[in-house]
């Protein structure tokens, strides 16, 4: 076992209404470690009943008050005791997240928590700064409008970056006065169980905050239809992103989707090489891959493109892969047998595509885990499955361009709308060139520059509505319009 003894540490029952319980039936299920393939432990297996429980608990908590009715200078408080606490508990939370999803610690350590911990001090400010405002009209009147919490929020979170992803939609819920149900991803639940006992260690009262895990089908089906939760976050792929928010439409539920991504990592011929290789291997190697925002379609202007190939295919055999625990190990397993074989089997169908290997392409025997090696493909046109779809692993496309125009239209022939990156030494063509991408979130010199002050979302395919920054703080909220009738004097 890789980690032994971290799910000892969390407590593996489901979280509702301030208690820990098993499940209705007691079914319980394995958490598997990506890097063994061993089993860490298992957990509660919760049922729709479970969720009905859940349910029941946060509609409760959100009529009468006792969250919402806070002011925002007391839920502050919460959230900052909340984020001081995780400090404290860093080890604890990061041990946990690299044994379930496979991370090496290293990252775990000094960007998952951390990135957790400025998300619940962000939003603890921002707690303080909801208000409305007062709107000049002809009438007789005194109009304002008023922003409030929506009541219970459901939210559905992935497997790749639970603690990031989870804390990212959970502290601005909290912060605008919302009561949550939360699922994770059955893979990996653990963070988001050791999440819900920070929070209530740091005040929050019982009912605010209820975590159930399970299968994803069933249980995230039933809290999207659950006619006593009013608003609803979810972060996953393009195809269930599209179910889940038919099911909220049809109920007319607003919902906030944060879907796949497939995006262009553009390189001119005027770049820094030095940056823009950190920046090309980054964008496709970081957490194996396995993030929506990675870059795993270069387009390389042509007087740099054998310049710059031969430098990644030096250097990208040489990245360290191996067991998540080790200090030095930068790429980790995939998340499951399941997660390799669909990355395999993009792999292949990119060399019966045409496309030629330049490193990489099989995978790495380890201990019995999920291990698959950094990729480099060319040769590949833009037609190819590989470079139209998400492969959510580390694989890396390249394709050559020769003008700014055909960069620009390469970048844009994905039905994905999430990141980007352009590479330049030009700052007049870094303006240009992000002004036509059709992307919400772009870098220019770099990959993956994120702030919690920043708001992060897509276009088109890549979902709905914004995370981070004051605009996630909009989403968990809803606007009421106020007049008062002001007699004659």
């Amino acid at each position: 076992m890789n980690a032994p003894g971290v799910l000892g540490t969390v407590p593996a029952k489901l979280y509702i209404n301030g208690a820990w319980s098993e499940s209705s039936n007691g079914e319980r299920h394995p958490v598997t470690n990506p890097a063994d393939a061993s089993t860490l432990g298992d957990v509660a297996w919760a049922t729709t009943a479970d969720v009905d429980r859940a349910v029941a608990a946060a509609r409760a908590a959100a009529d009468d008050g006792r969250w919402s009715g806070l002011s925002g200078r007391e839920r502050s408080r919460v959230l900052n005791r909340a984020a001081a606490l995780l400090r404290e508990r860093t080890e604890q939370f990061a041990q946990a997240e690299s044994a379930d999803v496979g991370k090496p610690i290293l990252f775990a350590r000094i960007v998952d928590v951390p990135t957790a911990i400025e998300q619940l001090e962000y939003f603890a400010a921002l707690a303080q700064t909801m208000d409305g405002a007062v709107r000049e009209t002809p009438l007789p009147a005194l109009s304002y409008v008023r922003r409030e919490p929506h009541g219970v929020v459901g939210l559905i979170t992935p497997f790749n970056f639970p603690l990031i992803l989870s804390v990212s939609k959970i502290a601005p819920a909290l912060a605008a006065g919302n009561t949550i149900v939360h699922k994770p991803a059955e893979d990996t639940p653990l963070t988001a169980l050791l999440t819900a006992q920070l929070l209530e260690d740091a005040g929050v009262p019982a009912g605010v905050i209820n975590v159930v895990t399970g299968d994803g089908a069933a249980l995230g089906n039933h809290l999207v239809a659950h006619p006593d939760v009013d608003a609803f976050a979810f972060t996953g792929s393009t195809a269930v992103g599209k179910r889940v928010a038919a099911i909220a439409g049809g109920n007319l539920k607003p919902i906030m989707t944060e879907l796949g991504g497939n995006a262009a990592n553009i390189v001119f011929a005027d770049a820094d090489l030095n940056v823009a290789v950190d920046a090309v291997i980054n964008a496709f190697i970081f957490n194996t891959g396995q993030f929506c925002m990675a870059g795993p379609r270069l387009l390389v202007e042509r007087p740099i493109h054998d310049a710059l190939l031969g430098i990644l295919s030096n250097a990208v055999p040489n990245i360290p892969v191996g067991r998540p625990s080790d200090p030095g190990t930068v790429i980790g397993p995939l998340i499951s047998a399941r997660q390799r074989e669909r990355v395999e089997g993009f792999v292949n169908q990119a060399v019966a595509d045409g496309g030629k290997i330049i490193t990489g392409g099989s995978r790495l025997d380890l201990d019995g885990g999920y291990y698959f090696r950094p990729t480099i493909i060319t040769g590949l046109g833009n037609d190819a499955l590989t470079v139209r779809e998400e492969v959510f692993g580390p694989v890396l496309t390249v394709q050559v361009f020769d003008t700014e125009e055909e960069a620009i239209q390469l970048a844009n022939s994905t039905r994905y709308g999430l990141a980007a990156g352009v590479q330049t030494g030009s700052i007049a063509r870094a303006v240009r060139v992000t002004k036509r991408l059709k992307a919400g979130i772009q870098w220019v010199n770099g990959w993956a520059m994120l702030d919690p002050s920043v708001p992060f979302g897509g276009y088109g395919d890549s979902g709905l509505g914004r995370e981070s920054g004051p605009e996630a703080l909009l989403n968990y909220t809803r606007t009421k319009s106020v007049t008062i009738a002001v007699p004659p004097a």
